[in-house]
């Protein structure tokens, strides 16, 4: 098992990540149009008083009417931040504002962060109790001990709506479904095993109370803390320790160990030692999950155990204990019940399909997430992947079945598969693409050159891409500049990252060796041209570190126009064998991933190329991970209005027609027709089955317009434009790209460089 190195990020990336153009992670959209007198007068005066009256008449009815049904509260009063301690209400805002963004980006559910200054548990109640009418969900968030459990106990008796104390449940559920697969693995019987908790906290407690509903008699869970072991008649404990207190002449962690089948670490590093691991029982399952350093790690246990399960809080390890495959979910399908509370019977039922789940045969997504290796039920993999995209429709049906079945739930659920299918279209596994790709990389390190090194965001990219452990960066340019942009940025002018230029003789000569060889002829240069070339720009000279085996691939723009860049390029490289050349962005709005050609290249292609950048387009798309679904976009749809240009993209279609691609294809059409399955039913004949996934444009500049449009007027995330047919993996970055749109270039590049052969 290789343990890999954390990522660090400095202070300054972290605060300018949190400020980048609107400060903050989370606004408030929208969901109905606002355009026109009528829309207003709708929404507001004199519109809205009819769902006023509704709800009056019938409480019930906000959830018809309003967005309490998928609206929930995250709630702090910052007494215990993450591993920081008590930091005060405000201070707890950014953690807050971050789960409200997992709770969208995981299940579609809406959240807003809501800071109480206060440690009053009585004022912190009143106060949710006051405003809980305009939520479907209370989240509690970084609420220290014992006032966690006061708040949630008192908040679930007084209100109507689910309650839920996510460091203590969603730990509790994510434990007990890694320890259900452990003991399946191990042949070991739940109701005979011996449990050892060190750590006697909101989730340590938690997780011995769902330990217990599942079948642990208490007798077999023994409970430690700072003092030692927690025991019947043991001094000065409290209510909730008490209750956890057991009849044993163990006093510390090293006596409580011996023989046990379990262990849970939920304390701080290096609590449980080589030693107590050695006295643990045969094939022991251990769960040190300490965070961000675990209470032992598993290669210290592997030096004293190799039957041992283990699991971590940490990403970089197998088996990580992560809440996020639980919050998201089981608030998901509590509301789509209208629950009025989240019991044990909806927790277990949480905890018995995660552990289900990992059990079954991964999809696809997983695999590229994970870099390619398909994981298999077993010691190191017990707990489903954050990527799985069967989280969505496997955990919230099985809460709702659930509440339904306790009776807890106000709405019933009627069909259980059309509900399942509902939770799939809430989120699209698209969003999930460059994370995929980022997971495979990492395990296949490629060289990239980050053509612009002086550019500050391409330097911010660069340093991303390091830290990240994406592969290795390359910075093109003048070593004093880019050491002076790296200490603004926040990191020690001798950070360690290659920086290259044309000192370096070595290279400078073998590139114009290659570059001479092959424009001599071309173009007729001398090689003193060639090295004034290679000497004097910076696309050259990175696109030779390529073509030439000292870089794997590069990315380069943002500093200059595109066109500009890509003539450079082609100085040095041709297209791939057999390919056009094109421009292909990829666009993702709403749970929807379109890919737009040629954005880039071609100003009118032909039909023939038309055609070709289907093919091509195809191909990639592929890589991608989708079913390719080709839509000939045109301002007419199948000849209606007939134009000149209608004649030229009904060519490209009967051309694929007659090459038998492995795709469907269909066209000329309009945009809304080729994406919005109401518009196609008009269109019976169309060989698309439901909405197209590419779209070939009949001409760059209605491309172009097309993608920016979606960029610039609505929240469409657009990767690229990629360029498609290259010899080899170089793609360029559009004037003024953030940094992060940046890495993503510098991501698919290496994805490319290993993906694609480039020999043929």
């Amino acid at each position: 098992m290789k343990k890999t190195k954390v990522n660090h990020y400095t202070d300054k990336e972290a605060l300018e990540f949190h400020s980048y153009k609107k400060p903050g992670k989370i606004e408030i959209v929208a969901s109905k149009n606002m355009t026109t007198k009528r829309d207003l007068a709708l929404a507001y005066s004199p519109g809205v008083a009819a769902p006023v009256k509704k709800i009056s008449e019938n409480p019930e009815a906000a959830y018809d009417y309003t967005s309490k049904g998928n609206l929930v509260a995250v709630i702090s009063n910052g007494s215990a931040i993450l591993g920081m301690g008590n930091l005060g209400a405000l201070a707890s805002k950014p953690v807050m504002e971050g789960k409200a963004v997992l709770f969208k980006r995981f299940a579609d559910i809406d959240s807003i962060d809501l800071e109480i200054d206060s440690e009053s548990s009585d004022e912190i109640i009143n106060s949710i109790k006051h405003f809980s009418p305009s939520f479907g969900g209370i989240n509690l968030e970084d609420i220290a001990a014992p006032d966690c459990f006061i708040i949630e106990e008192k908040l679930k008796e007084i209100l109507d709506i689910p309650v839920f104390h996510d460091d203590q449940h969603g730990t509790a559920i994510i434990t007990t479904a890694a320890l259900i697969n452990a003991l399946d693995i191990n042949k070991k019987s739940i109701d005979k095993i011996k449990v050892v908790i060190n750590g006697a906290g909101a989730s340590a407690m938690a997780c011995a109370n769902l330990f217990k509903n599942r079948g642990i008699p208490q007798k077999n869970i023994t409970m430690v803390d700072r003092k030692g072991v927690i025991y019947v008649g043991r001094e000065k404990l409290n209510q909730w320790k008490s209750s956890h207190a057991i009849e044993t002449k163990a006093r510390t962690l090293s006596d409580a160990i011996n023989n046990a089948d379990v262990f849970l670490g939920l304390s701080a590093k290096g609590a449980l030692t080589k030693d107590m691991v050695s006295k643990m029982a045969k094939n022991p399952i251990i769960f040190a999950c300490a965070n961000p350093d675990p209470e032992i790690t598993p290669e210290e246990i592997e030096e004293v155990r190799d039957d041992a399960i283990i699991a971590t809080g940490r990403s970089d390890y197998p088996n990580q204990v992560n809440n996020l495959i639980g919050f998201p979910y089981i608030f998901r399908g509590a509301l789509d019940v209208r629950s009025k509370t989240i019991n044990e019977e909806m927790k277990v039922a949480a905890a018995n399909a995660i552990a289900k789940l990992a059990r079954e045969d991964v999809p696809d997504e997983v695999v590229a997430a994970m870099g390619g290796d398909r994981p298999h039920y077993g010691k190191d993999y017990i707990i489903p992947s954050t990527f799985d995209p069967r989280l969505i429709s496997i955990i919230p049906a099985a809460v709702a079945k659930a509440a339904m079945d306790t009776g807890v739930a106000r709405k019933k659920i009627e069909n259980f598969d059309i509900y399942k299918e509902q939770l799939k279209q809430r989120l699209d596994p698209t969003v999930t693409i460059m994370q995929g790709i980022n997971n495979y990389i990492k395990k296949n390190q490629k060289k990239i050159v980050f053509t612009d090194g002086e550019d500050e965001n391409t330097l911010k990219a660069a340093i991303a891409f390091k830290n990240s452990k994406l592969g290795i960066p390359i910075l093109v340019g003048k070593e004093e500049k880019i050491k002076e942009q790296i200490k603004k940025i926040g990191y020690n002018e001798n950070f360690d990252i290659q920086i290259i230029n044309s000192k370096d003789t070595d290279k400078r000569k073998k590139y114009v060796k290659y570059l001479f060889e092959k424009l001599q002829r071309e173009q007729g240069l001398l090689e003193w041209d060639c090295d004034r070339l290679i000497r004097n720009d910076r696309v050259i000279w990175s696109s030779c570190m390529v073509a030439c085996g000292d870089a794997d691939g590069a990315v380069t723009g943002n500093t200059r126009r595109f066109g500009a860049s890509l003539n450079k390029i082609k100085q040095v490289v041709d297209a791939r064998s057999g390919e056009i050349m094109f421009g292909l962005n990829l666009v993702v709005h709403k749970g929807k991933t379109i890919f737009v050609g040629d954005t880039s290249v071609h100003e009118y292609p032909t039909s023939e190329q038309m055609a070709e950048i289907a093919i091509s387009a195809a191909r990639v798309v592929r890589l991608f991970g989708f079913d390719p679904k080709v839509a000939f976009v045109s301002h007419s749809t199948f000849g209606q209005p007939l134009t000149s240009r209608t004649k030229h993209i009904k060519d490209a279609v009967e051309i694929l027609r007659k090459k038998k691609v492995n795709f469907e294809f269909d066209g000329d059409m309009q945009p809304d027709v080729a994406l919005d399955k109401e518009y196609k039913n008009l269109y019976p004949f169309s060989k698309i089955v439901g909405n197209a996934n590419i779209l070939v444009m009949p001409g760059q500049h209605s491309a172009a317009i097309s993608y920016k449009m979606m960029k610039t007027l609505s929240d469409a995330k657009v990767i690229g434009p990629l360029l498609i047919g290259l010899g080899l993996p170089i793609e360029i970055a559009p004037l003024r790209s953030s940094t992060s749109e940046i890495l993503n270039l510098a991501s698919i590049a290496a994805y490319s460089a290993d993906v694609i052969d480039y020999k043929k």
